[in-house]
């Protein structure tokens, strides 16, 4: 009957690693409303911002085409030259002022004007519905500065408010100038422009504060998976690390949760080891600590007795030497330093192999086969796993009995076996002899149980396996199978 046993690789996991933050001591709820909030209150200003400035420029814009009307359509009437009502000749810019004015009907805040020069002075004629406009319009001071200015248009500073104004200059048949002024007050017009922008600032503060209540629920709506994620990893402790967060979803505080989860996973493993060791430890060094106390308390005054006292208890703590280094490696197993892979002459490591495990033992070594090429292992830990397995070999067979090592290349994957025709294996502990502590039922006490699981720990950390082949009374074989080289995120994780 033969039996076979295969180990599969341990799977590793590698995430990313997240970028750190400032600390604050302001709520993640508080933040996102903060943020939208200072967000919104940004564009709302900017916004009503805008919209003053394009509701003043539509008063200016208006008030210049209103006053660019009146002017065409008091140059249309003064090129007649005659009055409509009499068909007269205009003689006088009285008699032209008068018989437009008299015609006209001008807004609110707006003033026609005609102004022509006396010997005493200017002479103003003026058409308004304002008391308050009209005694501003026939102001002195004002009308000169009008008429004085070089442009025929502009805007000035009044007690009834800004005023813009255009004028338009015309000649009377007696040689005196007049001028058509057109005066436009655009306080009211500006206020309410103001007014518009003052209700839009209300309507914005309402909205602010809507968007504020809307944030806050919606953060906590937004949040109430993070704030399970916390309480779940709050009634996680060490004595339980078994718990982990329900994930639910696809999004990211699910993603959150799943990384969550793989870190206790990871967690627990370092638990797991820590606890396996001090138990493996305890368990194991019991022995030998209870023979050197004994053989200590024991000891007496004959020479030869304390001789073989000392060599016992040297012995002893030998042994647990071993048994310490030998836990310390499968420790370190799982962390991701344990392997440093390299291009490796697969000929070259199997000729070292061979070479050094001829001194184990008395016995017939053979070198079955030699694979060419190059592969991507770590040799020191290929060559402690090949040695192990040979020393294993040495502890099944007698003195003189043949143990075959060798390798093969092939299809991207590496092998390396040693071959023994020793005793073999029972076939109902092959699937235990990889567990720590283990011996088999013909293994003597000459090791502590841990070389086959530090072999296994070797294989899984290059991502590959140990495969037993077993005949019982004819030998067994130990075959390291493992990848050439091995997958590109594991060489990253290995060499990082």
């Amino acid at each position: 009957m033969t039996t076979t046993t295969t180990t599969e690789p341990t799977a590793t996991r590698s995430f990313a690693k997240l970028p750190g933050r400032r600390g604050t001591r302001i709520p993640a709820r508080a933040q996102i409303m903060g943020w939208l909030l200072l967000v919104l209150v940004v564009v709302l200003l900017a916004v009503i911002l805008i919209v003053r400035s394009f509701l003043h420029n539509d008063v200016n814009d208006q008030v210049t085409a209103s006053m660019e009307q009146e002017a065409h359509e008091f140059v249309t009437f003064a090129e007649r030259g005659r009055d409509p009502a009499t068909g007269q000749l205009f003689t006088a810019p009285e008699q032209l002022f008068n018989s437009y004015l008299s015609r006209q009907y001008p807004d609110r805040d707006e003033a026609l004007i005609g102004v022509w020069e006396t010997p005493t002075g200017l002479r103003p004629l003026s058409q308004e519905q304002d008391d308050e406009i009209d005694r501003f319009a026939k102001d002195q001071a004002l009308l000169q500065q009008i008429v004085a200015a070089p442009n025929s248009y502009g805007w000035l500073d009044t007690p009834a408010g800004q005023m813009q104004w255009l004028k338009v200059q015309t000649e009377s048949e007696q040689g005196g100038r007049a001028w058509f002024v057109v005066e436009r007050y655009t306080a009211s017009a500006m206020a309410d422009a103001d007014r518009t922008v003052q209700v839009l600032l209300l309507v914005s503060g309402l909205g602010v504060v809507i968007a504020a209540l809307s944030s806050w629920v919606v953060a906590g709506l937004i949040l109430a998976p993070v704030r399970a994620v916390r309480q779940a990893a709050a009634e996680i402790s060490e004595h339980d690390l078994t718990r982990r967060i329900p994930v639910e979803g696809r999004d990211d505080i699910a993603a959150l949760a799943d990384q969550f989860n793989a870190m206790l996973d990871r967690l627990e493993d370092a638990f797991r080891i820590q606890r396996q060791f001090v138990d493996d430890a305890g368990h194991e060094l019991r022995t030998p600590i209870t023979i050197v106390r004994g053989n200590l308390e024991l000891l007496g005054d004959d020479p030869a007795e304390r001789e073989e006292v000392v060599r016992l208890c040297t012995d002893e703590l030998d042994r647990m030497t071993r048994i310490v280094n030998d836990l310390l490696m499968l420790a370190k197993a799982d962390r991701p330093d344990f392997v440093t892979a390299a291009p490796v002459s697969l000929a070259e490591l199997t000729s070292d192999i061979e070479a050094k495990v001829r001194s184990l033992a008395d016995r017939r070594w053979v070198l079955d086969d030699i694979g060419e090429g190059e592969v991507l292992v770590d040799e020191q830990r290929i060559t402690q796993a090949m040695v192990q397995l040979a020393q294993n070999a040495v502890q099944h067979t007698e003195p003189g009995s043949e143990i075959r090592i060798g390798s093969s290349l092939a299809d991207g994957a590496v092998r390396l076996w040693v071959t023994d025709h020793g005793q073999g294996i029972d076939p109902a502990e092959v699937s235990k002899i990889f567990d720590r502590f283990t011996h088999g039922s013909s293994h003597g006490k000459g090791g502590a149980g841990l070389g086959l699981a530090i072999v296994k720990a070797i294989a899984d950390a290059h991502h590959g396996r140990v495969r037993v082949v077993s005949q019982p009374g004819e030998g067994a074989t130990f075959a390291l199978e493992l990848p050439a080289a091995p997958p590109h995120n594991a060489t990253e994780e290995t060499t990082a």
